[in-house]
């Protein structure tokens, strides 16, 4: 059976709560997010609402329900890091492997190339096979990895990156 298209949009604050229940199992159940505590609600919303003042952040819908979201941030806070951003998506469970990620991320890097920003980056703890996939589908390059430099769930995880320059 063939998937329903999925149309992505500009997040508001009242996705909150939807983008809430996509990342709070990350966050609870897997090394995906570094996070050890889901963020609340209220939380998410001044997440978006912080977010898109600087940078795009979109979600996906399919059939009325979002199905997915991504969005950019500063790389690092130095002023000669301006032109670049970490970007970030995350799938709702049921929607892997169904176009979501690519069609997130098929609006979002074209919207900071427009914005001006040059390189995009995006860090994976490793191993995520899905989520290396899905960046190098989209036309991110591996770059290396920071090793043993997270800690959760009682075991250090490395994490890869990978680059995209939106501007060349």
């Amino acid at each position: 059976m063939k998937e329903s298209p999925v149309t992505i949009r500009s997040a508001t604050r009242h996705d909150a709560a939807a983008i809430h229940a996509i990342y709070a199992p990350f966050v609870e159940k897997t090394v995906i997010s570094f996070e050890e505590i889901p963020p609340t609600i209220d939380e998410m919303e001044g997440r978006i609402e912080a977010t898109l003042k600087s940078y795009p952040y979109v979600v996906a819908e399919r059939e009325g329900q979002i199905v997915g979201y991504a969005y950019a941030g500063p790389h690092q806070e130095r002023s000669a890091y301006r032109f670049s951003v970490e970007v970030t998506a995350y799938v709702a469970e049921g929607a892997w492997r169904s176009g979501v990620g690519r069609a997130l991320y098929s609006v979002l890097l074209p919207e900071l190339a427009q914005k001006g920003f040059h390189a995009a980056f995006a860090g994976v703890t490793l191993p995520n096979p899905g989520s290396v996939g899905l960046l190098e589908a989209v036309g991110f390059e591996y770059l290396g990895v920071y090793r043993e430099v997270g800690f959760k769930f009682g075991q250090r995880l490395d994490v890869g990156w990978w680059q995209s320059l939106l501007s060349k």
